[in-house]
């Protein structure tokens, strides 16, 4: 019988440190501390930013808001829309009435350039 207690206890204890392990892997985007995360819809993929491969010193990743709470989570109201992210949102370069970003790498790649200075 105390054998199975402790079984039950063990499974326990891993499911609860799964659980807690897949909603701090949820808050985090990507993998990096710093972060460019590109919101486009399927319909706008034309306008997609094509310079995001190009940054350093970061992670990027792009995002479909097609499917899922993407757009209500971030509040993405135009697409393409690029956030910057450093564990939080730390800027946003959203499109314009063209629905392209009118936003260049230096100008993404300055906001990185400047988060990784002040950390120091």
């Amino acid at each position: 019988m105390k054998d199975t207690w402790k079984l039950t206890a063990t499974y326990l204890l891993i499911i609860i440190l799964m659980l807690i392990s897949g909603i701090a892997v949820g808050q985090n985007i990507c993998k990096k501390d710093v972060c460019v995360v590109e919101f486009n819809a399927s319909w706008n993929e034309q306008n997609a930013v094509k310079y995001l491969d190009k940054l350093t010193d970061c992670g990027v990743k792009r995002i479909s808001i097609d499917e899922g709470s993407w757009q209500k989570d971030y509040n993405i109201v135009v697409v393409p829309t690029i956030i910057v992210f450093n564990g939080e949102e730390v800027k946003r370069f959203q499109a314009d009435v063209s629905f392209t970003v009118q936003a260049k790498l230096e100008d993404v790649q300055s906001v990185i350039d400047e988060i990784l200075m002040s950390s120091f």
